[in-house]
């Protein structure tokens, strides 16, 4: 199984060698990046390349990592027992598989994307480093050891909230994604918008990568954001000349897609300022 290209996603060399070394050592690669740079989307699009089934399994601040293996649902079973349900006393009827069982129960090699691994509590990793390493796990409840069928692809995804374990790390091939430079960003671009002229793709690329150079920006802008951006000036049918704005005018066109907090935009403010009282 190797990795490349699709016809929606644009990748880069080290990341295309990272997602096939991952595969080959049988190991999970750990993505981390930028917020907006793909991380997600590699794992939807290495199952579409790989032809392989995808199991996403979002994590949240309250995610435990039990319920990636499993659930009992004892208070479901307390009321049927309540009710005289005679499926009371099959303990099977109230076992919710989680996603990583769903995952190991494939006949045939999946995709496991665990998204957002950072979100969680710090414990969180190392409560599923045996699961992942070992490829099984004990039902406690009913005493089954379910055991993967076919050993997963398995795509990790964080954002840099929280440190992650050392112990955890040690088990994972790691890659960090680069913000994409203009030329392949541009790539990106085209992919998505075939006929966007070129004059307006190199203006807004120009407009966007110096907003990105702004220093003090909470929240620089990525990829998802000039996406949103160019997608609204080609509705909008913003002429080229219109980007290029006055230099004491700080503020982009349909700025409300590449800046997403006050705090940025009241800097935009600030230098706007600065600038025409030169």
């Amino acid at each position: 199984m190797q990795f490349n290209n699709t016809e929606n996603y644009i990748t880069t060399e080290d990341l295309e060698m990272a997602v096939n070394a991952a595969i080959n050592l049988e190991k999970p690669l750990l993505i981390k990046g930028e917020p907006g740079t793909g991380k997600t989307e590699l794992a939807k699009q290495v199952a579409l390349k790989l032809g392989l089934e995808l199991f996403e399994w979002n994590i949240k601040s309250t995610t435990k990592a039990h319920q990636g293996l499993y659930e009992y649902d004892a208070v479901s079973r307390l009321r049927d027992s309540q009710l005289g349900d005679k499926k009371v006393n099959d303990i099977k009827n109230y076992i919710n598989k989680g996603t990583i069982w769903m995952a190991f129960s494939s006949e045939e090699r999946a995709v496991l994307l665990i998204d957002e691994i950072d979100k969680a509590d710090i414990e969180f990793p190392n409560d599923l480093l045996h699961e992942l390493d070992k490829m099984k796990f004990l039902v406690y409840e009913t005493g089954e050891i379910i055991s993967a069928k076919k050993r997963p692809i398995i795509i990790i995804t964080s954002n840099n909230e929280k440190e992650l374990p050392d112990a955890f790390l040690r088990r994972c091939f790691f890659h960090y994604i680069q913000f994409p430079d203009q030329e392949t960003l541009a790539k990106i671009i085209n992919v998505h918008f075939p006929k966007i002229k070129n004059n307006l793709l190199q203006s807004a690329l120009e407009i966007f990568f110096e907003i990105r150079e702004v220093p003090g920006l909470k929240k620089k802008p990525s990829t998802s954001e000039i996406l949103d951006w160019i997608k609204l000036l080609l509705v909008e049918d913003i002429p080229v000349s219109d980007l290029k704005k006055d230099p004491k005018d700080m503020l982009p066109i349909l700025y409300g897609a590449l800046l997403k907090n006050e705090q940025d935009v009241q800097l935009f403010e600030k230098l706007a300022f600065i600038n025409r009282n030169r």
